[in-house]
């Protein structure tokens, strides 16, 4: 039998033909019936049907989610599993399901309980909002038996409320939830005409950055982290989490980074349950701020999320901005209520035509001239026939359904016919039709007094809970844990933390670099490993920071093997790792003689002895580096002698050669900087401290470090004078009478509380930190009398006390407000100085002709490059 004759009948078709038409099926129904939700309504087919179910089984009362899912599956093709899981998503953003019993736990990660040990009904929102049979277009589901909706009408940005995410195939989707009361505020503004802009926000709370959002669309970025704060000085609170990651997840990171030594806690605890509560303790030497930064940098509190808002419009997916689809969305919302409005326009007409026909068909006894009529056409005839003369003002002409519909009144109707009544009725038709034609007309007047509506009846309860803020920038080789052990060999020229029969050096992070210079005059930076080659003669090895330019390093190098000698100091702000830089000369011999690393550019005095020479005068060279500028590390430097030199002693310890750092405190990150952003404190030097104090009655004291955190919120922050009285008016809750104290902060202790009363009615009115201030009091009116205002110069009111005092009473009457009045401080022009400081308070006047490379300041984070 021939091939021809076995497939007689059948066409035959390529494999790779097959394969691509099933694989496009196949792509278009993932992307198009189960990942990727519609833009209109904001639900994926799995969760539409889901909510049309409930719809049908709703009586009011709660439903076992089984029997939910059962119903479910007469419109979605899969399994329970799937239906299930969805369903308990959306329960779990509080928008539209009711929930009762063991939904999981969105902080924890905890799963649901069974669907059989679960209940739900829908929300009132949800019922007003998402459901409308009269607007819904319906198609078949998948077996024919019943139908379900194409899309549901939802009169809302939902989408965007609750977010989404989807992997489809060959694309997915990512949209993050944003705030419900914002997106009503939006909404309107774009009705309005105006400009609008929306930021996610999380069930999860937390901080997130949104600079680099770029409206939701694909290249875009957030950052969100976990809200962290000190409880005390040994430890740490996690309250509030990161989108997208529960507490396990948290507590898992933080685990890993202490293994790979990145952060060093004590232990850590998780007491969470309603409320997100984690507790890092840590030992007494580890640094409370720095540990916080640590965990942003190396463990999931800090989390980068990238938006893709991908959605299908009509039958095609789409990649769009969440403006675009809250105007889509409100756009939508518009339509549907002018669908509403013409459907209710048409039935409230059609009971208005048959209200009007009622009357006229009782009124008239035209129900009488049938009485002897014996055909149904010639009763069909007689009722058309007595109408005529009284349907002229009808809005429609009298149709036979019209008339048959007459026909089907009782007898007990029209024995009880009330004229009045009807006409109070039609009255009231007319009323709404007339309110229904001037909603139609005012289309978008109507639609922002629907989402007011909206927002007055399930607003309340729904505050932005994710702060937006703009992060810092953690440079992660700063807050790293120093968890390595760094030798070095000077003869052999090998460094690493696996040297330890070796020179013990310091220690390190992992992530650190290290700086080495070489007697010959060379310099190399490299990376942490467990065994470098950095050539022989090592004189000195340090942990480099790129930008640092306070770390001065003083030199007296011979050039080539007889050459003459000189003496420079430079800074090492940038470079390339593992390249050989020539410090002293490129001449073959060239030699270090004298080297010293100085972290904050301290200067020594130094001895150069000289080889006996006949010409020589003066053997000995005692040299001042506080008279070398710092200059790069190209430079040659200055001159010594061009004699041979015997050896370089130190005389004399240095001091710091470098101005005091300028620092600015930038309240949108909460950080210090040397950048000029900012608030200006002042100049710092040495001990000098930042002062903070808080409405609790608290005051701090803490260095100038750039890693410092403030996220307290605080009353005053600014450079700390010793001299300085600090100043405070409160209101003694028990004894119900305002006092005011005056005392000075005590050097040796960084924290102090100056609140004398615990009464939980007692409060602090103002703290301030000026002298010759006034204090007005006004008065409240006491028995009908009026008391004339009160002023009192309050550095003559009361003398400075201990900061332990109660205070002097300010006034026996009950104050209403008390305004403060600050003298300017006068302006002291010193041309000696760049700064002048005023002794009145924490105001600062800066000469802003000094030019900033006067300064010395700390460089910015970035990737390693030549110094240009």
């Amino acid at each position: 039998m021939t091939e021809e004759h076995l497939h007689e009948g059948e066409s035959l078709k390529k494999v790779s033909g097959l394969y691509r038409d099933w694989f496009l099926d196949y792509a278009s129904y993932v992307i198009l019936d189960r990942a990727i939700p519609s833009v209109y309504d904001g639900f994926k087919p799995v969760q539409r049907r889901i909510m049309h179910s409930m719809r049908e089984l709703e009586d009011g009362r709660y439903n076992k989610v089984a029997n939910i899912v059962g119903n479910t599956m007469k419109y979605h093709p899969h399994g329970d599993a799937s239906i299930t899981d969805a369903m308990v998503q959306i329960g779990q953003k509080e928008l539209l399901i009711d929930t009762q019993g063991n939904w999981g736990n969105i902080y924890t990660g905890d799963s649901a309980a069974a669907a059989r040990y679960i209940e739900a009904r829908l929300t009132p929102f949800a019922l007003e909002v998402v459901f409308n049979p009269k607007t819904t277009e319906w198609a078949k589901s998948y077996d024919g038996r019943n139908n379900e909706p194409i899309d549901l009408p939802v009169k809302f940005p939902l989408l965007l409320a609750q977010g989404v995410e989807g992997i489809g195939v060959g694309l997915s989707t990512k949209i993050l939830p944003h705030n419900f009361n914002e997106l009503i505020n939006a909404s309107v503004s774009y009705l309005k005409g105006k400009k609008f802009q929306i930021f996610p926000d999380f069930l999860t709370g937390g901080m997130l950055d949104v600079a680099e959002y770029n409206d939701g669309e694909r290249g875009g970025k957030v950052r969100a982290r976990a809200r962290i704060i000190q409880k005390d000085k040994n430890t740490l609170a996690i309250t509030e989490l990161p989108y997208s990651k529960n507490t396990g997840e948290i507590i898992d990171s933080i685990v890993k980074a202490t293994e790979r030594g990145k952060i060093k806690i004590k232990k850590i605890e998780d007491n969470t349950s309603d409320k997100v509560e984690i507790l890092i303790h840590l030992h007494s030497d580890v640094s409370p701020d720095k540990t916080i930064d640590a965990l942003y940098a190396f463990t999931d509190c800090q989390v980068s999320i990238s938006p893709n808002a991908c959605v299908i419009v009509g039958d095609k997916p789409m990649f769009l901005s969440v403006s675009e689809i809250l105007r889509m969305n409100t756009d939508h919302t518009v339509s549907l209520l002018k669908k509403e409005l013409e459907i209710e326009l048409h039935e409230l007409q059609e009971s208005w035509h048959f209200a009007s026909l009622e009357r006229i068909f009782i009124e008239n006894r035209i129900y009488h001239d049938i009485e002897e009529v014996k055909t149904w056409e010639d009763v069909l005839t007689t009722i058309e026939e007595g109408l005529k003369p009284h349907t002229k003002h009808l809005l429609r002409t009298v149709t036979e359904e019209d008339i048959v519909k007459l026909t089907e009144i009782r007898i007990k109707r029209i024995s009880r016919f009330d004229l009045d009544k009807f006409k109070e009725t039609i009255a009231s038709m007319e009323d709404k039709i007339a309110k229904c034609k001037h909603n139609l007309e005012h289309l978008i007047t109507y639609a922002i007094e629907y989402y007011t509506n909206i927002q007055k009846k399930y607003g309340k309860d729904k505050e932005r809970r994710t702060e937006i803020r703009v992060f810092d920038t953690i440079d992660a080789t700063k807050v790293a844990v120093a968890n390595e052990k760094f030798y070095v060999n000077r003869e052999e020229g090998f460094i690493g933390t696996s040297l330890k029969r070796d020179e013990y050096l310091f220690d390190c992070s992992d992530i650190d670099d290290i700086i080495v210079f070489r007697k010959d005059g060379t310099m190399k930076v490299v990376k942490v490993e467990a065994k470098t080659f950095v050539g022989k003669d090592i004189l000195h090895v340090g942990i480099w920071k790129k930008g640092d330019a306070r770390t001065v390093y003083n030199m007296i190098y011979r050039e080539g093997r007889d050459g003459p000698y000189y003496m420079k100091r430079f800074s090492v702000t940038a470079v390339t790792r593992n390249t050989d830089y020539p410090l002293a000369s490129e001449k073959k011999g060239s030699e270090t003689l004298y080297f010293s690393a100085n972290p904050n550019g301290e200067a020594e005095l130094v001895s150069v002895l000289l080889k006996p020479n006949a010409r020589i005068r003066k053997p000995k060279i005692d040299i001042d580096f506080s008279e070398l500028a710092i200059k790069g590390r190209n430079s040659r430097g200055n001159l010594v002698t061009k004699y041979a030199v015997k050896k370089v002693d130190l005389k004399e310890q240095g001091v710091s050669t470098l101005a005091p750092r300028k620092i600015w405190f930038d309240e949108t990150v909460r950080r210090l900087n040397v950048d000029a952003r900012g608030t200006f404190l002042g100049n710092f030097k040495g001990d000098d401290k930042i002062l903070t104090i808080n409405a609790n009655g608290e005051a701090k004291l803490v260095s100038f470090d750039l890693m410092n955190r403030f996220d307290d919120d605080y009353l005053i922050l600014e450079k700390w004078n010793p001299e300085q009285p600090v100043t405070c008016i409160y209101f003694d809750g028990e004894k119900e009478i305002y006092y005011i104290k005056r005392f000075l902060f005590e050097a040796t202790n960084n924290m102090q509380t100056f609140m004398p009363s615990e009464h939980p009615k007692s409060f602090i009115e103002l703290v301030i930190t000026a002298n010759n201030a006034t204090a007005e009091l006004i008065f409240a009116k006491e028995k009908g009398k009026e008391k004339e205002p009160e002023t009192i110069n309050i550095d003559e009111f009361i003398a400075v006390k201990g900061i332990k005092a109660i205070g002097n009473q300010l006034t026996k009457s009950k104050v209403k407000a008390i305004n403060l009045t600050i003298p300017e401080p006068e302006e002291d022009i010193n041309p000696g100085f760049d700064e002048v400081e005023s002794t009145e308070g924490h105001i600062s006047f800066i000469d802003h002709d000094v030019k900033d490379e006067d300064f010395p300041e700390e460089g910015t984070i970035g990737s390693l490059f030549d110094e240009e």
